[in-house]
């Protein structure tokens, strides 16, 4: 006995309401049906059915068992929804949200390679610095860095940024960089008002958290042009690691107190749903997942 054919026939004779009606919707004899129930009922040891000439019943047993069979037979067919997605061509529109920086400096390359990659794909791109409900506002991935706290979203953990002090070679030679980060609160900060307080910068030491307050002469709500008065030695700035990767690896920051550092922050790529996605939905995510 085929057991998953049985289980197809029983659900189909469920949701009919009769053997009849489960034949017809199955394209299979009515006597075929009945040889189905009875085998897998015979085989359970169990009665699924109570059967009489007007009407028919779950038993205790058929209702339990009805549960178990959707369920089994939904995880097969997403896997082979999963399994065809594999192997079909990408095609059509997706809608995509990150943060605004991130997004320029990390996502757009990396969407672009993927665009490359699949010409039957365009994507809608929305940067954006706040929280995306990916459901309501209709979008089909995200990518988030923070901590993901009592989200309905599915999510997957890709990375990590650090939150770093940095400063420009030519103040570091007027002003020795700080051994802890209390030295910074007598040496001129530029102090960017996004993402964290700007009058007061974290750190953790020894698995405390340390809270520092910081003085300068500039206060920005811009993160670039934060960075560029940073680097050109106005004072000490704390951005994240993505913010100033290429002035640091072209030595035009250097990064200080790094043990001091709090914890990294995640980066993750969230989707709605898991079940039944689209080949480009797919394929999208774990280009993401590699790339970033």
């Amino acid at each position: 006995m085929d057991k998953l054919a049985a289980m197809q026939t029983f659900v189909a004779i469920v949701d009919a309401g009769s053997l009849t009606a489960a034949a017809h919707t199955l394209g299979k004899a009515p006597p075929t049906v009945v040889r189905s129930l009875s085998m897998l009922e015979q085989a359970l040891g169990a009665r699924l059915l109570q059967r009489t000439t007007r009407r028919m019943s779950l038993t205790v047993e058929g209702r339990q068992y009805l549960e178990q069979c959707r369920t089994i037979l939904a995880h097969v067919a997403d896997a082979e929804q999963a399994l065809s997605s594999q192997h079909a061509e990408p095609r059509g529109e997706l809608r995509v949200t990150a943060p605004m920086a991130y997004g320029r400096l990390k996502v757009v390359p990396a969407v672009t390679r993927f665009l490359q990659a699949h010409e039957q794909v365009s994507v809608d791109l929305v940067l954006l610095d706040r929280v995306v409900n990916l459901v309501e506002e209709g979008i089909d991935v995200g990518i988030r860095i923070a901590p993901l706290v009592d989200s309905s979203a599915i999510a997957t953990r890709i990375g990590e940024v650090r939150r770093v002090v940095v400063a420009s070679p030519r103040l570091l030679r007027r002003h020795r960089a700080p051994q802890h980060p209390r030295g910074l609160a007598q040496l001129p900060t530029v102090r960017f008002e996004g993402g964290s307080a700007a009058s007061a910068w974290t750190f953790q030491d020894n698995g405390r958290r340390v809270t520092v307050p910081v003085v300068g002469r500039l206060t920005c709500n811009h993160v670039e042009a934060s960075i560029d008065a940073c680097a050109q030695g106005l004072g000490f700035g704390q951005f994240l690691s993505y913010q100033v990767e290429s002035l640091v690896a072209q030595r035009q920051l250097r990064v200080v107190l790094r043990r001091f550092e709090p914890a990294p922050i995640p980066v993750h790529v969230v989707f709605a749903h898991a079940r039944l996605m689209s080949p480009r939905n797919r394929a999208f995510v774990d280009w993401m997942k590699a790339e970033l």
